[in-house]
């Protein structure tokens, strides 16, 4: 496109960054407001330099993201206390707590894309591409190796002679003016341009048709379905594959699963009383952890001091106090064997306390009855 007589800036290009910073000052201090540096890669300090202001772009940020999060607001309000009011475990249909999390998305969701729609169609005139400064050797230096400054005709302080001046005094390459291509002044909003229009429709019919596609036949498909059809038996299922038709099994006789250590002395209390050691120390850290699950699951029956005063106001049978002859002169095994198999009423604990947990329990035990049975070798 040949160029028109309408000068849009006057430009220079400088091959030193001290230049150009300085260049951009002495612009500044002249008065001048429309012009614009542009450099192959970042020249620090050029901001203040240029005097460049904060964008109006934050405040479109500001009012959309006030707009997202009252719309929003209003909208859960409604669905909430109007239109479909429910009652959520006993919370007032105006339930604050509940609608922040949602607001807050929808807030940050709107401002986002108002930020860049309003960038892209209104700062950048979207989709207007051209610029008098495309294509001009100005340009093809500045993206290169050069730096370069502009500044615009249509500045209320435009002074060329002035301008040169300054251009020269810090050691500009070259100054040359750039004019308005006949493209640019000829331009004409094509927002609502019918091929511009239809090419929006194509691109939302084609991302339309690629997530429906996606989300509602590829997800269904092999071997993306592993989710939702897997080799599994529901529980408490009927299931074909056995003769008996019931789904749960019981675990194969005489294996062990993965992870688990099985009790080698159930059922056999003397054998745990000969070949059971206790593996913990009596440390105030053991004794404080078997305390604490004492008074969890074995005192309701045995009381706070295992002297088998129940908590439990009759409702089960009183055991035995853990002080009798019989119980302390029994080996740590046969203490930890009851715990893990039970006795007579008394059920297993097994499955409610870990192995290190039982082992710290007969420690606090046996601290208990040394309480009880203190010897002169005990007091200091």
């Amino acid at each position: 496109m040949s160029n028109s007589n309408v000068l849009y800036a006057l430009t220079a290009t400088f091959t030193s960054p001290d230049d150009i910073i300085r260049a951009a000052e002495n612009v500044r201090d002249a008065g001048f407001k429309k012009f614009d540096v542009h450099t192959p890669y970042p020249v620090h300090g050029m901001d203040d330099a240029m005097g460049i202001k904060e964008t109006k772009l934050g405040f479109v940020t500001l009012v959309a993201g006030i707009l997202g999060a009252i719309g929003m607001i209003l909208f859960i309000y409604w669905i909430s206390a109007i239109d479909y009011p429910q009652v959520i475990g006993g919370k007032p249909y105006w339930s604050w707590p509940a609608f922040i999390p949602i607001t807050y998305e929808i807030t940050v969701l709107l401002s986002v894309l108002v930020t860049v729609g309003a960038m892209i169609a209104v700062f950048f005139k979207f989709p207007n591409v051209s610029h008098p400064l495309h294509d001009t050797s100005f340009m093809k230096k500045v993206s290169s190796d050069k730096l370069g400054i502009s500044v615009q005709a249509v500045d209320a302080k435009y002074d060329e002679k002035l301008l040169r001046e300054i251009f020269k005094k810090n050691h500009a390459e070259s100054v040359e003016p750039v004019y308005y291509t006949e493209e640019f002044i000829s331009f004409k909003p094509r927002m609502f341009d019918p091929k511009f229009l239809l090419l929006l429709a194509g691109v939302a019919i084609v991302s339309s048709a690629c997530g429906y596609i996606s989300w509602n036949k590829l997800a269904f498909m092999v071997p993306y379905d592993w989710m939702m059809e897997q080799d599994r038996i529901n529980p408490q299922s009927v299931d074909t594959f056995y003769e008996d038709g019931f789904g749960m099994r019981m675990p194969v006789e005489g294996t062990v699963a993965r992870g688990f250590m099985p009790y080698p002395y159930k059922g056999k209390p003397d054998d745990a009383g000969k070949y059971l050691v206790n593996p913990l120390l009596p440390t105030k850290e053991t004794l404080e952890l078997g305390k604490k699950k004492f008074l969890t699951f074995c005192s309701p029956c045995h009381g706070n001091f295992g002297d088998g005063d129940s908590r439990l106001n009759g409702q089960f049978p009183n055991p035995p106090t853990l002080h009798s002859d019989k119980v302390r002169n029994w080996p740590d095994g046969n203490i930890y064997h009851v715990i893990t198999d039970g006795q007579n009423v008394m059920p297993s604990y097994q499955y409610q306390i870990s192995r290190e947990e039982r082992w710290a329990i007969v420690h606090y035990i046996r601290a208990l009855q040394r309480s009880q049975h203190a010897k002169e070798t005990d007091l200091p």
